[in-house]
This record gives C-alpha cells, structure tokens and sequence, in this order.
C-alpha cells in the first residue's frame, strides 16, 4: 500500500513541478517576442534612417523576386495579358476611323483607373492608407456641386471636364439643379473610388486564408493582433474589443448579408473584415461580391447624399455663410486676418466657373489653397515613409525568425 502511495504520489509531485516550468518557458517567448516587436517598432526612419532605408531596400528586392516566381508560374496568363496589350497598341498607333473609339476607351479608362487607384491607397495598409476621400474625392464632389448650382446646369462641357470645371456657353435654368443630378454626375468617380477600396481589402482576405489552410503564421502584425483578440474573447472588457469582436461574430454568422451591412455603412471596425473572413475561409465571391456592393454602391450614395447636402446647405445659405464669415472674424488675434482670405477663396472659386477655355483662368493666390495643397503634400510624405517603415519592420521580423530559427536548430543538436 505504501509503495502504492508513493508511486501514485509520484507523478503529481512531478507534475506540479512542470507546470511551473512550463509557465517559465511560456513567459520567457512572450518576453522575447514583446522585445522583438519593440524592436522592430523603433525601426522607423525619424530614429534610425539608414538601417529602415537599408531593410526597405532588401525587403523590396524579396518582394519583387516573390513576385516574379508568381508570374513566371502563371506565364500563361501573363503571355495573354501581353498579346492584349500588344493588340490594343497596334490599334491604338494605326491610322483609322476607330481613333476616335479608342481615344474615347483610354480617356475613360485612364479616368476610372485613376478612381480605382486612390480607392486601393485608401483601404490598403489596414489604417495606414492615405485618406484619398477628403484629400480628393471629396473636394471633387465639393467643386461639381459648387459648379451646378453657379452655372445652373451639370452639362459641363469635356474637354475640359473633369481637369477643370467650365460652366456651358448656354447656361442654365436657376432652380433646374436637383440632389440626384449632381449624384448622377459624380457616380463614376465615387463607384470606382468605392471599388478600389474593396480591393484593398483582399490582401489581408488572401494572407488570412492561406495561413488558416497552411498553419504557418503569417509576417503581419494585424494578424497577429487578430489572433489575440480572438484568444481573449471571453474575457474582453474594453468596448473597442467587444465592438470588433460583435462584428466579427456577425460577419462570421450572417455571411453574405452580415459583410454587406458592415460594408455598406461608415464603419472604422471593418478593417479587420478581410482577415476575419479569410481566417474564417468564408467563399471569395461572398466576401469580395458584399463588400463591393456595400462599399461601390450603398455606401457611396449615403456619403456622397450626405457631403452634397451639407456642402449645397454650408455654401448656399447666405444666411449660414454670413454667420460662419462673423464667427471667423470673432475670433481673438487671428480672426480678421482669416476671416478676409476665407470669403476672397469662395468669390475666387465662383469666379473660375465663368472664364471660357481659350481665356484661361485667373491666376489668384489665396494663402488657404497654399495650406491645404501642403496638407495633402505633408500626408502623401507621411503615408510613403510609413510604407518604408512597415517593409523595413517585415524585414527585420523575416531577421528575428530565421535568428529564433538557427538558435532552436543549435539547440536541439
């Protein structure tokens, strides 16, 4: 019975004295993974610019071999991309009545691109794209919506519409400008802008996915943060973690109709979508289909209703355009200063709208356009040396990965 005992007795004791080593080896990973993070967190270019620069460039070297490995194993499809663009050049240097069809096909898709392409730098990067909806999207829509109701018509002609806004010899009716017209306007540009960011969002669909199949852990760190969310699940207290944790479940739950109610609202919680759906491994065509429809469409129209609207009651109203000039001009020390160049900017913008194309337009310098084109200069720079850092930061972890590699390979010989 005693030998029993103590043989029962035996593993527990042993078992006891694992458990605490098992915890010490647990913490000791997370201690060096919160140091490797901190690590690569610094590497940015305003701390240390020539190792970022230097891991930027190597990063780029991988990523571009990367690439051409995908190419070169989808050769087929890029050998018809080819022969396409090859055909669409033979028409598009060969004399003929079809010029004017073709010129016609470039202009659109050159315009359309374009939208698409801001779109993408907007949603990609997971909260680090450039805001392209107030840098240019939105003042877009701001100078049609100015332009109909000065003009009176939205038949601008092209050329030079949409490089620059001229209003029609012929003018227009006063009162004939209605919401739907000047949404009917703009749709092209604000359904592709819409487009384009439901494509940034398939990169992280494509990394989640293909590391739920594979099992291997992604290079992201919004994955990595993804994963802790879902680990404290049940234990969440802060709201921002029970609110992303309440989308997940509905996107995860409902599916199609759950993905396009997320998208199709002005929802900051939907940037972990793509890699909840790709973890997940919800269909592709489900995932992409709602949340082109929810972000090209619905949530197109409800933006641009609502930024039409309040720019036509803000700049029409002279009632409200009076008390916002007084208000400017109320303020201590900088108000009179602010309040003359603000009024001048409105009167200047109205004024370009009524000069034919073969006058040219008045060259006014007003010091608010200067700001605002420095603005959008400042958040460009700011939005490339933050892809910089992000590619550096990827390749320090690639570093630390094949360094924890070669230390456990040591150990275990």
């Amino acid at each position: 019975m005693a030998t029993n005992e103590a043989s029962c007795e035996q593993p527990q004791k042993r078992g006891t004295k694992d458990k605490p080593n098992g915890y010490f080896a647990d913490s000791v990973v997370s201690e060096r993974r919160q140091k490797d993070r901190e690590e690569r967190l610094a590497l940015v270019l305003w701390r240390r610019p020539i190792i970022t620069l230097h891991y930027f460039l190597l990063e780029t070297f991988i990523t571009l071999k990367e690439w051409t490995l995908k190419l070169w194993r989808r050769r087929g499809t890029a050998f018809l991309f080819l022969v396409l663009c090859s055909l669409f050049s033979l028409a598009y240097s060969t004399e003929g009545a079809h010029q004017k069809y073709v010129q016609y096909l470039e202009k659109r898709f050159l315009w359309c691109a374009y939208w698409v392409g801001l779109g993408i730098l907007s949603s990609v990067g997971l909260g680090t794209g450039l805001h392209t909806f107030l840098l240019y999207l939105g003042p877009h829509i701001a100078s049609v919506t100015l332009a109909a109701y000065e003009c009176g018509s939205t038949d601008f002609p092209e050329p030079p519409y949409p490089d620059q806004i001229i209003c029609p010899e012929a003018g227009g009716m006063e009162g004939s400008i209605s919401l739907w017209s000047i949404i009917s306007k703009v749709r092209l540009e604000a359904c592709m802008w819409g487009a384009g960011t439901a494509i940034g969002e398939l990169p992280p669909y494509f990394m989640a996915r293909a590391a739920r199949l594979s099992g291997a852990d992604p290079d992201d760190e919004d994955y990595e943060e993804f994963e802790e969310m879902l680990g404290q699940a049940e234990t969440a207290q802060d709201f921002v973690t029970r609110a992303k944790l309440g989308v997940q479940n509905m996107v995860q739950k409902v599916g199609f109709f759950g993905i396009l109610a997320c998208a199709s609202i002005p929802n900051p919680l939907f940037d972990l979508a793509g890699i909840t759906c790709g973890h997940f491994l919800v269909p592709f065509w489900t995932f992409f289909g709602a949340t082109l429809i929810g972000k090209a469409i619905i949530k197109m129209h409800i933006q641009v209703n609502i930024l039409v609207k309040l720019f036509v009651i803000i700049t029409f109203s002279k009632h409200i355009v009076e008390q916002m000039v007084s208000l400017i001009g109320s303020l201590p020390r900088v108000g009179p200063s602010i309040q003359k160049p603000f009024s001048e900017y409105l009167e200047a913008q109205r004024s370009k709208l009524h000069h034919h194309t073969g006058q040219g337009t008045p060259a006014s310098e007003n010091w608010l356009s200067w700001v605002f084109e420095k603005v959008v200069l400042v958040m460009v720079c700011y939005f490339i040396f933050s892809i910089i850092n992000s590619m550096a930061q990827s390749y320090a972890k690639r570093r630390q990965r094949s360094q924890q590699q070669r230390y456990s390979e040591e150990k275990t010989k």
